[in-house]
Parts: C-alpha cells; sequence; structure tokens
C-alpha cells in the first residue's frame, strides 16, 4: 500500500525546492554565452574594443561585417539576453519557458523509457517528470511577478499534485520548520554557491548537481509523483516499447508540460498572490 503522505510533508519537500528553483532560473533566464548583451545592448567592451584595436590573428572588414551579421540574427532569436526577448510578451515568455527549456527537462524525464515498459516504471522518471513541471511552473510564476514563495508552493502543489495546501502549511511559519527549510535549501545549493566563490559563476557542473538534488527532494514524496500531468495514452504505448520507448516518454513529457504551463498561468490568474 502507498504511503499517505501529510499536507505538512508534501510543503516540506517544496518549500525549499522552491527556493533553490529561483537561482537555478535565474540562470538560465540570464544565460548569454554569446555576450549578446554587451554588443547590442551597451554594456562594457573589452580594452581590446575600447582601444580600437583589431583582435589578433587578422580579419578584414568583410569578416566583420559578416560577423556583425550574424550576430545581428542571433540578436534576433527569442533567447535570454536579446533583443527580441525583451520584446516579447508575458504570454510569448511562458511560453517560451514551457517549450525551450521543457524540451531539455522532458528529455531527462523520458530517459528512462529507453528499457521500455520495465524502466518506465522506475520512480526516478516521476522524480525527473515532477522537477521539469516545477521548474517550469516556478519559471511561469516568476514571469507573473509572483515572488511569494508559499503561494508558489501552493500552486506547483494544485497544478502538479491535484492537492489544495493551506496558507498556513504552506508557508511553514514557525521557527523550527523555517530553520529546516533554510538547512535544506542551504544543502541543494552549495555546489552553486561554491561555484561563483571559485570561478566567478555558476559552471554547468554545479547547476547539474544542483538539479539533480532537487530531483531526489522530490523522490521524498513519491508516493504522490504518480499524480502528476501525464502524456497521452498513444505515448504511454509508445513508451512501454523497448529502445523507442524513450521517444514516446520525450513525447508524452512535452505533452504534460504544456499542459501544466497552461494550467499554472490559469491558476495564478484565478488566484491572485495576498498582496496585490
Amino acid at each position: 500500500m502507498a504511503e499517505i503522505l501529510t499536507d505538512e510533508r508534501v510543503a516540506a519537500a517544496l518549500r525549499p525546492f522552491v527556493r533553490a528553483a529561483v537561482p537555478v532560473l535565474q540562470i538560465l533566464r540570464e544565460a548569454d554565452p554569446l555576450r549578446l548583451r554587451r554588443r547590442f545592448r551597451g554594456e562594457p567592451k573589452s580594452a581590446t574594443e575600447l582601444s580600437g584595436e583589431q583582435p589578433t590573428g587578422g580579419g578584414g572588414t568583410g569578416e566583420r561585417a559578416g560577423l556583425d551579421t550574424l550576430m545581428s540574427r542571433l540578436d534576433s532569436m527569442r533567447l535570454p539576453g536579446s533583443s527580441a526577448w525583451d520584446a516579447m510578451t508575458l504570454d510569448q515568455r511562458c511560453d517560451w519557458w514551457a517549450k525551450r527549456v521543457g524540451r531539455f527537462l522532458a528529455l531527462l524525464a523520458g530517459l528512462p523509457n529507453f528499457g521500455g515498459v520495465i524502466t518506465s516504471r522506475l520512480p526516478i522518471r516521476n522524480a525527473l517528470g515532477t522537477l521539469g513541471q516545477s521548474l517550469v511552473l516556478s519559471a511561469i510564476a516568476a514571469e507573473h511577478g509572483v515572488d511569494d514563495r508559499a503561494h508558489q508552493v501552493r500552486m506547483i502543489a494544485k497544478v502538479v499534485l491535484d492537492r489544495d495546501l493551506p496558507r498556513a502549511v504552506a508557508e511553514g511559519a514557525d521557527g523550527g520548520t523555517r530553520h529546516r527549510d533554510d538547512e535544506r535549501t542551504a544543502e541543494l545549493t552549495e555546489e552553486l554557491e561554491e561555484s561563483r566563490r571559485r570561478y566567478g559563476r555558476p559552471r554547468t557542473r554545479a547547476v547539474a548537481s544542483t538539479v539533480w538534488r532537487m530531483a531526489r527532494l522530490l523522490w521524498e514524496i513519491d508516493s504522490e509523483l504518480d499524480k502528476r500531468p501525464q502524456g497521452r495514452l498513444h505515448h504511454e504505448a509508445l513508451g512501454s516499447l523497448p529502445v523507442v520507448g524513450v521517444v514516446g516518454g520525450y513525447l508524452g513529457e512535452r505533452s504534460a508540460l504544456r499542459r501544466v504551463a497552461r494550467r499554472g498561468a490559469r491558476w495564478i490568474r484565478r488566484n491572485p498572490p495576498p498582496h496585490t
């Protein structure tokens, strides 16, 4: 018989998750690997650029013009840090989180289907799937300006787990609970902080480790994770086949993520945070 979890147990897992999601999403949102902000938005240039010198290694006017054209095209892509991103509407940014980031998260959650019906039943699949859905919901909440953590906890609990958490339970307001939440959040994000201290920025390995720890945290409420939105019946059927099952798992997770994103935006509209 599956364990019946109390509201308090569910909230105890979701509170540090929501807090840890903030720096992870910030990294994804502000990632600027192509330095589009510096080139197109007037951020500080390098010493070489300020001096007017040409970079070593040659490169004439034609090559420079070609590079500028390429960078302009990249800046027109809908990626954080680009001009196109700044011009996007709220709905378009939410759609970006659900589709672009969701593709990567859905692939992770679909990988356990590689072995067909046997591996598709592994608990890690639900943990990874819930991770992806909860991160996308956290991102959508942030795009809507909802930074109330208890409100985000209630949203994830309702949209992903179909559980209505009382506000007081979602807050975990007593001192002992807050202390435990602080400790667990610090454990989840310790590699991000260490990476910032050592290298000045979070490295990919630190982000991956943090995401894995967040999935393990959700695994603690595994008996609830079966309630999360799943793929359609045809996705499940394809996911039960060996090898190609990963395709069914991926498509199923993508389908579920789109539904979760729509439900999350609808929940926010119907349930404005207390301060609004």
